[in-house]
């Protein structure tokens, strides 16, 4: 089978840019706080 061009899975776009996730790591928790600075509707995944 080939290999589709396109698209992702859920479960890994989850489990990298998850919130649960970003919030794992200090540079991630930045992420989530300038987001929030910047009034963003979706702070992650």
């Amino acid at each position: 089978m080939t290999q589709r061009p396109f698209g992702g899975t859920a479960r890994k776009r989850k489990r990298t840019s998850g919130f649960r996730t970003r919030m794992r790591t200090a540079t991630g928790r930045r992420v989530i706080t300038t987001r929030r600075r910047k009034g963003r509707a979706r702070l992650a995944v």
